[in-house]
């Protein structure tokens, strides 16, 4: 059974930077697709950035494109969202989510393994 568990949200400045690391168990497979959603209040779920399991490629939000960076560490089977100039719309609760068996990776996947969420709040 796949295991996601997220760490690293808390409060930060607008301008600040977070990183955010999701520690990953239990795959069956080399090929999965995983990565960062997120939900604030009052709203869906929406995809940030994933990234392959296969060969690294990435895929990027237009909101968080040149701010959020994703990737991975196949040793620590760990992936990482570093967040930079944090905005107040960042606020939310960041999953991480996965799904097995494909490498071309973007939100489109029925993504179908979560993590518990870790929130992000952005206020001065």
């Amino acid at each position: 059974q796949v295991q996601l568990v997220e760490s690293g949200g808390g409060l930060v400045q607008p301008g600040g930077s977070l990183r955010l690391s999701c520690a990953a168990s239990g795959f069956t497979s080399d090929y999965y697709c995983i990565g960062w959603f997120r939900q604030a209040p009052g709203k869906e779920r929406e995809g940030v950035s994933v990234i392959s399991s296969s060969d690294g490629s990435t895929y990027v939000a237009d909101s968080v494109m040149g701010r959020f960076t994703i990737s991975r560490d196949n040793a620590k089977k760990t992936v990482y969202l570093q967040m930079n100039a944090l905005k107040p719309e960042d606020t939310a609760i960041y999953y991480c989510g996965a799904v097995v068996g494909q490498t071309m990776c973007d939100f489109d996947w029925a993504y179908n393994f979560w993590g518990q969420g870790t929130l992000v709040s952005v206020s001065s």
